[in-house]
């Protein structure tokens, strides 16, 4: 069976909102700019999840994101990504632009949690907020690995929205990365 595993960068305040700053959100391009120099020990955390996963999964906009970009930079990392399968979620997407993309365009919850019985691995989750909240309030995320900025930008988008009910979580592992970011990774706690 396959795991649900939500990998995201976020600020202290839990925005995921714009994080390339190329959306035109006044707070955004948090990404880079308090990124300093912890990019190699970033990436290397990226490229490690990256090669133990089995697939992706996205909505549209991460895919038209990605699959603009994936053509036009190379790397390790971003090899990984092009190599894997990749299931985008939406209604209105017909064509995704991520090569080896296959569209679930039914009922979210029943498609990914088809997915999940067909794929045993880690199934990643990068950037796609919607999505993560549906899976979240459908109790399907697995894991959640969080690196955190050193910056609270008090205001944007965050990655948890409301939800019907509490979603207790367990701390599995904590990791500096590099001087100024962290990594937390929490399972769902069956029982609170």
């Amino acid at each position: 069976m396959g795991k649900i595993v939500v990998s995201q960068n976020v600020t202290l305040d839990g925005v995921v909102e714009d994080p390339s700053g190329e959306g035109g959100f006044r707070h955004g391009g948090w990404f880079l700019q308090f990124m300093h120099q912890d990019w190699e020990a970033w990436a290397e955390l990226e490229l490690a999840e990256a090669q133990a996963a089995e697939a992706l999964l996205m909505g549209r906009r991460s895919d038209e994101y990605f699959g603009a970009r994936s053509s036009m930079m190379g790397g390790e990392w971003l090899d990984s990504l092009n190599r894997l399968p990749k299931y985008v979620v939406s209604t209105t997407l017909r064509e995704p632009k991520w090569t080896n993309a296959t569209v679930l365009a039914g009922d979210v919850v029943s498609e990914v949690s088809k997915l999940k019985q067909q794929i045993q691995g880690e199934i990643v989750v990068y950037a796609s907020r919607p999505l993560v909240r549906t899976l979240m309030e459908h109790d399907l995320v697995d894991e959640l690995r969080l690196t955190v900025f050193p910056v609270a930008v008090g205001a944007g988008e965050r990655l948890f929205g409301e939800t019907s009910d509490k979603r207790p979580l367990r701390l599995i592992h904590t990791k500096a990365v590099g001087n100024g970011l962290v990594h937390l990774a929490y399972e769902r706690a069956r029982e609170a």
